[in-house]
């Protein structure tokens, strides 16, 4: 089996310095910059309910400041060519459907460590991805 280069990689990010780690380790995989695939995905709508009633959250002012925040974590010269993409929805099934999409040979993702009731709180996205992918996935753990 060849583990390297890969010829598809996904990388999740949330914009963290996990988030950069995981795309550093993803560009040492390929062999171009162009088959790494950056994937974001963005909440669903919130409903807000005001004194005149409930209100949506705009999405397309939300898709513009996802797009925004994306090409300013895509600043590093060596990821320039990565194919980026933004979903909106659950970040562990849309991640591990993407992969699917795209065929990818891997999926790349740094995994926050939450435990105990900030993990029960906030899900694990990892542990999601871990679940649904049909391809092999590496998940850095952040030191502690």
């Amino acid at each position: 089996m060849n583990w390297l280069p890969k010829k598809t990689v996904v990388v999740p990010v949330d914009f963290s310095t996990a988030s950069a780690d995981a795309l550093k380790t993803a560009l040492l995989l390929v062999a171009n910059p162009e088959s790494v695939h950056v994937i974001y995905v963005t909440a669903p709508p919130i409903a807000f309910n005001y004194a005149e009633g409930w209100a949506l959250d705009d999405p397309s002012l939300r898709m513009k400041a996802a797009h925004e925040h994306l090409t300013k974590f895509l600043t590093n010269p060596n990821a320039a060519g990565v194919k980026t993409i933004i979903r909106e929805g659950d970040p562990g099934l849309l991640i591990a459907d993407y992969a699917d999409e795209v065929h990818a040979d891997l999926i790349v993702m740094p995994s926050h460590g939450y435990h105990g009731v900030k993990r029960l709180l906030l899900g694990s996205v990892a542990e999601r991805v871990l679940r649904h992918a049909n391809c092999p996935v590496l998940v850095l753990r952040q030191p502690e």
